[in-house]
């Protein structure tokens, strides 16, 4: 089939980005992706006929990468449809991309699998009949198709229920206890509308161009009109933004350390209503308006994310130490041959929804 150019990027890189969070969502790792770690150490001779990659003491098979393929597949399917599969960004194939992901995905798993294993970790019996009752349900609903285009059983099935399950144990036995306390100063969110007028262009191949002294200098003249405008009330900072502003984003929130520190300085020393003074960055000129300085809510829900951020981080370094020490190869040859499952028969989808469900019977 030939390839054609996807109409604008947007939707592929909303694609890309939220390919990440299938598979996996119960873990909210941050840092502990094997994409880096993964391709240091390749050979193609000495594997099994079915092996797709060696980490450690542990081996992933082609029908345990198939059942993460295919139920990857078919969620994406069910959202964007199959044409999504034809276009291609930069040369790269969406087929290609969401292969990687769930080599690392798997990879990711199978590591933490192992270092569960190496601190003695073992699922007690109500886990373990959860992954038996899990791993049956599901093998039960494959159609006779399904099983063969996947060559898969039920003891597949269940061990990669079971590695899923421990991998989820170790992460949260590592970050047992770490819950620090978040001010809401550190928490806080602040809500801003904001004016940009860039001192940049570029050219047809995408490179920068930045304006001469004296267009620069047009450029802040600009923008101080703007700021005595809407200080004098003459127009509204919004009406404003929505007019001159060069940034799509208009009005936006953000809490410290998720913007420039220079812009994030000037932002939080600002009232309700209070608008700021020019601040020039990089890319240009900067004009902000404070909407709201405090949100009980959001100010909650970010104390949450931030402990969660350290946690992940906590995870990361004991995880990304252990991956140092261990061996891991990959199958190029098997690799080359796995190709994503063009089949209506083959709808399979729900291997992670009902992991999902036996974590919250």
């Amino acid at each position: 089939m030939k390839k054609r150019k996807l109409c604008g990027t947007n939707l592929y890189r909303r694609f890309l980005g939220s390919l990440l969070a299938i598979g996996l969502a119960v873990l909210a790792l941050n840092g502990c992706g094997l994409e880096g770690h993964f391709s240091r150490v390749v050979f193609t001779t000495g594997f099994g006929r079915d092996e797709v990659f060696r980490i450690g003491r542990s081996n992933c098979t082609l029908p345990e990468f198939m059942v993460y393929l295919v139920n990857t597949q078919n969620q994406y399917e069910n959202v964007y449809g199959e044409q999504i599969w034809s276009v291609e960004l930069d040369g790269v194939t969406l087929e290609d991309n969401v292969k990687d992901t769930v080599l690392a995905k798997l990879a990711q798993i199978k590591t933490m699998y192992l270092m569960a294993k190496d601190r003695d970790m073992e699922l007690d019996q109500g886990e373990k009949q959860r992954v038996e009752e899990t791993a049956r349900t599901y093998y039960e609903s494959l159609t006779d198709r399904e099983r063969q285009v996947m060559g898969v059983d039920q003891d597949t099935i269940r061990q990669l229920y079971t590695e899923y399950a421990m991998a989820e144990k170790v992460y949260n036995q590592i970050i047992e206890g770490i819950n620090p306390e978040i001010s809401d100063d550190e928490a806080r969110t602040i809500t801003v509308e904001h004016i940009l007028i860039r001192t940049y262009t570029t050219d047809g191949t995408g490179k920068r161009i930045d304006y001469s002294e004296s267009m620069k200098q047009e450029c802040y003249d600009q923008i101080e009109q703007l700021r005595e405008q809407a200080v004098n009330e003459e127009e509204d900072f919004a009406e404003l933004a929505a007019k001159y502003s060069e940034d799509e984003n208009l009005r936006f929130s953000f809490r410290k350390g998720e913007i420039d520190p220079a812009l994030e300085e000037v932002a939080f020393k600002l009232g309700n209503g209070e608008i700021s003074d020019v601040v020039e960055l990089d890319d240009g000129y900067h004009l902000l308006r404070c909407v709201s300085t405090f949100d009980r809510e959001e100010t909650d829900a970010n104390k949450l994310k931030i402990v969660e951020e350290r946690q992940g981080q906590v995870f990361g370094g004991e995880y990304d130490a252990f991956v140092e020490t261990l061996v891991r190869s990959m199958n190029e040859e098997l690799w080359q041959e796995i190709a994503l499952v063009h089949d209506q028969e083959i709808s399979t989808d729900d291997f992670f929804a009902l992991y999902e469900q036996m974590r919250n019977p």
